[in-house]
C-alpha cells in the first residue's frame, strides 16, 4: 500500500538528510522531488500545487534554516502537511454521526458500479454490530441484477438481517417496508445499499435524491475505488454537489494504490475520509487515521495500528501466560503453532510489516514466502500434540514421519527444531524486557 509513493518521498529527503544546515536550494530540490512523486501518484494537480507552495513557505522559514537538526525539522513539516491534506486529526470529525439506540439511524452507501459499495455496506454493518448496534441491511440497488443476492449472501456470512424485495421497482417503497420491519424488530441502524451505474447519470441522481428525501439519512457515504486515483476525488465532488455527502469510504486500500485518491479527496471535496477497505474479508474495514497514513508514507510505520490489530486477536490473559512461558523457557512448539495461526488472522504479513518503522519496502511478499512461514506451519501441524509439547522426543524416526506428513525433508524438520531451540533462548531475554505487558516480537518468525 502506497509503497511507490513512500519510496519516492523518502528518496527526496536525501537532499536535506544529515546536514548541519540546509539552504533554500536544498529545500527546493527536495520539494521538487516530492512534487514529482505526488504527480506520479495521480494526486490532483491543484492539491499538489497547494502542498508544494505551503511546504516551501514553511520550510524556508528562519526556524528551519537555523534548526539544530534542520533535516528532521523538514521531514516533520512534510509529515504535518501530509496529515493536513489527508484529513482532520480530530477523530470526532471522522466519526459516524449516529443517533442513540432509541431512534433509528440511517446510512446511505453511494457509489458507481465496481467501487465495492455492496461489500462495504456489509463490512460497515459488521463493524457497527461489534460496537453493539442492531443493524439491518437494505437492498435498494434494483439495477444491478446480482446486487440484492450479493447483499443477502454477505448478510448471512456476518449474521446480520437483510431486507430485499425480489422484482421490486421502487427503492423508496423498499426502504419504507424495511423501516417498518426495523421498528418492529428493535433495529437501531439501517444501512442502505443504493443503486449504482457504470458512470454518473441524471436518472441515477434523481433516484438517489428521492431515496435521500424518504430516508433522511444521518450519513451519506460515497464508496470510491482507491485505484482510480484522483478520479475518485472528482466522482466524490460530483456526488457531493448533486446529492450531498458526509464522508467517503476508500476501497482496495490494500492494493498497490498510488495514493492519489487519499491525498486528493479531503482538499477537493472538503469531506472526511472515514473508512478504508483493506482486504476481502468482512473484518478488513478500518477507520481512516490521517496521521498514521502520513507516517506510513514517510516510512515511519504505524505501530499503533499494529498493536490495535494484535489486541483484537490476542486475549490479554493468554498474552501474559505466553510471556511467562517465554521467561521460563516453557514455550513449546504447540505455542508456536498457535501463534502462527493467530498472526494469520491479523491480515497479510506484508501489511503488518509496513506498520513496523523502517520495514516498508524492505521485505516483499515473495521474501516472506521464502521465509518459510507456510512450511513451518505444515511441519508443526504434522507433529503429534505430544511431540509439540516436548520437542526433545523428536528423534530420527519421528523426523522422517513428520517430513513425509508435511511434504518437506528431514533436513528442513531438523532446521526448524534447531531454530526453535535458538529462538527460545532469545525469547526469554525479550520477555523479561517486555514485562510492561505488550507482546514482544518473535525472532525467527519471519525466517
Amino acid at each position: 500500500m502506497l509503497e511507490k509513493l513512500s519510496n519516492k518521498i523518502t528518496d527526496a529527503f536525501r537532499f536535506v538528510a544529515g546536514k548541519s544546515s540546509i539552504s533554500e536550494k536544498n529545500i527546493e530540490d527536495a520539494v521538487e522531488a516530492i512534487k514529482m512523486a505526488l504527480l506520479e501518484a495521480d494526486v490532483n494537480l491543484r492539491v499538489v500545487r497547494r502542498f508544494v507552495n505551503s511546504t516551501i513557505e514553511e520550510a524556508k522559514g528562519e526556524k528551519v534554516l537555523r534548526s539544530v537538526d534542520p533535516g528532521q525539522q523538514f521531514i516533520k513539516i512534510v509529515h504535518d502537511k501530509l496529515v493536513s491534506f489527508l484529513g482532520d486529526t480530530d477523530p470526532a470529525s471522522r466519526a459516524l454521526k449516529l443517533r442513540g439506540p432509541d431512534v433509528i439511524s440511517t446510512i446511505l452507501m453511494l457509489g458507481l458500479q465496481g467501487s465495492g459499495k455492496t461489500t462495504s455496506a456489509a463490512k460497515l454493518a459488521l463493524r457497527l454490530k461489534k460496537e453493539g448496534r442492531k443493524v439491518l441491511l437494505v437492498a435498494c440497488d434494483l439495477v444491478r441484477p446480482a446486487a440484492m443476492e450479493q447483499l443477502a449472501v454477505l448478510g448471512r456470512q456476518i449474521d446480520i438481517p437483510v431486507h430485499k424485495e425480489d422484482g421490486a421497482k421502487d427503492s423508496v417503497k423498499v426502504f419504507n417496508d424495511a423501516l417498518n420491519w426495523a421498528k418492529k424488530n428493535l433495529i437501531d441502524t439501517i444501512i442502505i445499499d443504493t443503486t449504482g451505474r457504470l458512470q454518473i447519470d441524471e436518472v441515477m441522481m434523481q433516484e438517489l435524491s428521492r431515496l435521500k428525501n424518504a430516508a433522511k439519512p444521518e450519513e451519506m457515504l460515497l464508496v470510491a475505488d482507491a485505484m482510480t486515483g484522483q478520479a475518485a476525488a472528482d466522482i466524490a465532488k460530483t456526488f457531493d454537489e448533486k446529492i450531498g455527502l458526509t464522508g467517503v469510504v476508500l476501497t482496495k486500500f490494500d492494493s498497490d494504490t498510488r495514493g492519489g485518491a487519499a491525498l486528493s479527496l479531503k482538499t477537493v471535496t472538503g469531506k472526511p475520509l472515514k473508512f478504508t477497505g483493506v482486504g476481502e474479508k468482512p473484518e478488513d474495514f478500518e477507520p481512516f487515521h490521517p496521521e498514521r497514513i502520513a507516517s506510513r508514507i514517510l516510512g515511519m510505520g504505524d505501530v499503533v495500528s499494529l498493536v490495535e490489530k494484535a489486541q483484537e486477536i490476542f486475549d490479554e490473559k493468554e498474552a501474559l501466560e505466553l510471556q511467562k512461558k517465554m521467561e521460563k523457557e516453557n514455550f513449546t512448539l504447540d505455542d508456536w503453532l498457535n501463534l502462527l495461526r493467530a498472526m494469520k488472522k491479523m491480515g497479510s504479513l506484508q501489511s503488518m510489516l509496513e506498520m513496523i518503522p523502517g520495514m516498508q519496502g524492505q521485505i516483499s511478499e515473495d521474501d516472506i514466502d521464502k521465509a518459510e512461514l507456510k512450511y513451518q506451519e505444515a511441519i508443526l501441524s504434522s507433529m503429534t500434540r505430544k511431540e509439540r509439547a516436548n520437542h526433545l522426543i523428536i528423534g530420527p524416526p519421528r523426523r522422517s514421519r513428520i517430513a513425509r506428513g508435511s511434504g518437506t525433508s528431514v533436513a528442513e524438520v531438523s532446521r526448524l527444531l534447531k531454530k526453535f531451540e535458538k529462538m527460545r533462548g532469545m525469547m526469554k531475554k525479550m520477555a523479561k524486557g517486555a514485562r510492561g505487558g505488550n507482546m514482544p516480537n518473535i525472532p525467527g518468525m519471519f525466517g
